[in-house]
C-alpha cells in the first residue's frame, strides 16, 4: 500500500491553511484592538478629545484637527466591520482574507505564465 500522493498532500496542505486562515479572520479578529491605527493616536498627540453627546471635539494642537472624513468611510468594508456595525469584524475578516486571496491567486497566476516553464528553451529572438 502506498502513502499519499505529494500531489494529495499539497492540496490538503493548501485546505487545511486556507481553513486556518478564515477561522483566524473570522474568530480571532473579535479580539483585536477597535483602535489599531498607530498614525490616529500619533496625530492626536498634542490634543484633547471632548465628547459632547457622541460627537468628538479636539481642542489644542494636533496634527488631527485638520482631518477630514475619508471618503471611502461609508464604503462596506470601513473601520473592519461590515456597514460599520459593532459586531461584525469577522465576517469583514473573513472577506478581506476571500478577496486578498483571490487578488493573489489571480497575480501568481499571472508571474507563472509569463515565466518560461523548466526545459524548453527560449526560441532565438525572445
Amino acid at each position: 500500500m502506498t502513502g499519499p500522493t505529494s500531489g494529495s498532500r499539497s492540496r490538503l496542505f493548501r485546505a487545511v491553511a486556507f481553513l486556518v486562515t478564515l477561522i483566524i479572520a473570522g474568530v480571532v479578529s473579535y479580539l483585536a484592538s477597535p483602535a489599531p491605527d498607530g498614525l490616529d493616536s500619533a496625530s492626536r498627540q498634542g490634543c484633547q478629545v471632548i465628547d459632547r453627546g457622541g460627537d468628538e471635539t479636539l481642542t489644542g494642537q494636533c496634527i488631527a484637527r485638520s482631518a477630514t472624513e475619508h471618503p471611502m468611510a461609508n464604503s462596506p468594508l470601513a473601520d473592519y466591520s461590515l456597514g460599520g456595525s459593532d459586531g461584525t469584524v469577522g465576517p469583514a475578516g473573513v472577506i478581506g482574507v476571500l478577496v486578498t486571496l483571490a487578488a493573489a491567486g489571480v497575480v501568481f497566476r499571472v508571474i507563472a505564465r509569463s515565466k518560461p516553464r523548466r526545459g524548453t528553451r527560449p526560441t532565438p529572438g525572445d
